[in-house]
C-alpha cells in the first residue's frame, strides 16, 4: 500500500528490477497508461486537480472511468481537493 503518489513512484522505482529492493537516488519514472504496477496494490491519495501528472498516475492505477466516477461523486458531495482535502483509497 502506498500512502500518496510520491510513495507510489518511490516503491515502483524500487521495484523496477522485478522485485522490491533497497534503493536510493533520484527517479525519472513517469507513471502513465500502459505502466505495470509491481509493488503497489492499494493507493491512498488526495483528490488531485485535472490535467496533472498526479491525475495521470491515479487514473493509470485505477482506470480513467473509475476515477471519473469517483470525482463526479466527490464534486456532488462537495469533497475538498488538493493536499489538505479529502482522500480516497483505491484498491
Amino acid at each position: 500500500m502506498a500512502i500518496g503518489t510520491t510513495a507510489a513512484r518511490t516503491l515502483e522505482t524500487a521495484a523496477r528490477g522485478g522485485g522490491l529492493a533497497a534503493w536510493s537516488g533520484p527517479t525519472d519514472l513517469f507513471i502513465r497508461p500502459g505502466f505495470e504496477f509491481r509493488a503497489v496494490d492499494c493507493l491512498l491519495t488526495n483528490f488531485h486537480m485535472p490535467r496533472t501528472t498526479l491525475m495521470v498516475l491515479v487514473s493509470t492505477f485505477a482506470s480513467r472511468g473509475l476515477i471519473a466516477t469517483a470525482y463526479e461523486e466527490a464534486i456532488r458531495q462537495r469533497y475538498r481537493f488538493l493536499s489538505y482535502g479529502d482522500a480516497m483509497l483505491i484498491e
